[in-house]
């Protein structure tokens, strides 16, 4: 069997039983990975080396951090203090979380911000006597597209500003406007999805007034010192570009620190962390570069691009598309740096820099479509899983697709009247 045949055959089977769910998705994603290996398709060299390290630490450092903050009480005061803020109403408190939520997901990464506020958004579910799963979903979503706005929010948008030399500034100036107009959009496409599982059982209704976190924060030493480096990480994720050092690496030494000054036991912490997404995370690079290394992506790029023949407003509708397609599917990270040289080969034949934009919310945008294209998606399923709330592939989708689709409808719109 060709490579090619190979690696396809691999990929497909791989994400079929990631959607059946009929084995773990972390085994899944391994099993993959391994067959990527085994069959010849990478060497064990190139696999290691496909692996984003960077996102493995970033995940177990924020991890980690995350666990001694939850020792504390600090996660329970939050949610109450967003149940007094919606005043008991969870349409309103969905809002309030998604807000903050996207908010933050523009100035720092969306897969760290998921793994702070999933456990703010579970107690406050349950001081509801609510379903979580309509206030996590709509908040990973929310995520997303935050994310999109900014250089920094999604690692897509890094790869694009630094191949095509874009700025902080003139970025956000470009995808900020419509990444705003998407998330008023599903604010309000949110009540429509779940108005249903928001609906409050009058005997369950909480009295906000006499709701007291006072009591709520358990070790109030520890939590400053939390605070303390956890305002110190963020900060260094602001100027890591100018530090010139990875999230991954500011992360780890904030929670290297955090152990060392709080006097926790680390194999407590170390409990908590969630091991079965970060094997799920090495497995599906591996098997998503398998995918690269063979040129399936790059096959599927360049025959889409042929049909468009130079037509400017066909190519950039088509990349937009295209790209969110894909990254539903696949990681869009190594989407995204595939398609960085026929978009920039396109740019310049076009003279059209808005192909970039077209990009850039696609591979973000898309991500919100499945469970498996985004990051946060993932994080965010695994730690709902483990709080005995599981997330089905089948009733993501049913919120993603609906949510993508409406996101791809405004940016079509956008870039339509103020691009071409």
């Amino acid at each position: 069997m060709s490579p090619v045949l190979l690696a396809g055959a691999i990929f497909f089977i791989t994400y079929a039983l990631i959607v059946s769910e009929r084995v773990h998705r972390a085994v899944s994603a391994m099993l993959g990975g391994l067959c990527m290996v085994l069959g010849g398709v990478l060497s064990q060299e190139v696999a290691f080396h496909s692996v984003d390290w960077n996102v493995i630490f970033l995940l177990l450092g924020m991890m980690a951090i995350t666990a001694v903050l939850r020792e504390t009480g600090f996660f329970q005061w939050i949610a109450v203090q967003a149940v007094r803020l919606g005043n008991g109403r969870p349409y309103r408190i969905l809002v309030i979380l998604c807000l903050v939520t996207a908010a933050s997901s523009a100035f720092l990464d969306n897969v760290t911000i998921v793994v702070l506020v999933v456990p703010i958004t579970l107690f406050a579910a349950t001081t509801l006597h609510l379903d979580p799963l309509p206030f996590l979903i709509s908040e990973v979503l929310a995520s997303n597209i935050g994310g999109t706005a900014t250089l920094i929010g999604d690692p897509p948008n890094i790869l694009i500003a630094s191949a095509a030399d874009i700025d902080f500034l003139t970025f956000m100036l470009h995808m900020g406007p419509i990444s705003v107009l998407i998330l008023i959009a599903f604010l309000g496409l949110s009540w429509f999805l779940f108005r249903r599982e928001l609906q409050t059982d009058a005997r369950f209704q909480p009295d906000v007034s006499s709701l007291d976190a006072s009591n709520l924060i358990t070790d109030r030493r520890t939590l400053f010192r939390s605070l303390v480096v956890l305002c110190l990480v963020i900060i260094g994720f602001l100027i890591s570009g100018f530090v010139h050092l990875e999230p991954a690496t500011i992360a780890m030494s904030g929670a290297t620190i955090l152990l060392f000054w709080s006097g926790v036991d680390p194999q407590r912490v170390l409990r908590e962390v969630e091991w079965t997404t970060l094997l799920f995370f090495i497995g599906l690079f591996i098997v998503v570069q398998g995918v690269v290394q063979v040129g399936l992506l790059n096959l599927l790029t360049q025959g889409a691009l042929s049909i468009t023949k130079g037509n400017l407003p066909l190519t950039a509708m088509l990349i937009l598309w295209l790209s969110a397609a894909v990254s539903g599917i696949v990681d869009n990270i190594p989407y995204t740096a595939t398609m960085i040289p026929v978009v920039d080969s396109l740019t310049h034949t076009l003279a059209s820099r808005p192909l970039w934009w077209c990009l850039a919310l696609g591979a973000c945008l898309g991500g919100n479509a499945t469970l498996v294209g985004a990051s946060a998606n993932v994080v965010m399923a695994s730690l709902s899983e483990r709080s005995g709330h599981p997330i089905r592939f089948w009733r993501f989708f049913r919120y993603g697709l609906i949510t993508t689709s409406m996101s791809l409808v405004l940016s079509s719109l956008y870039v339509w009247l103020r691009y071409l």
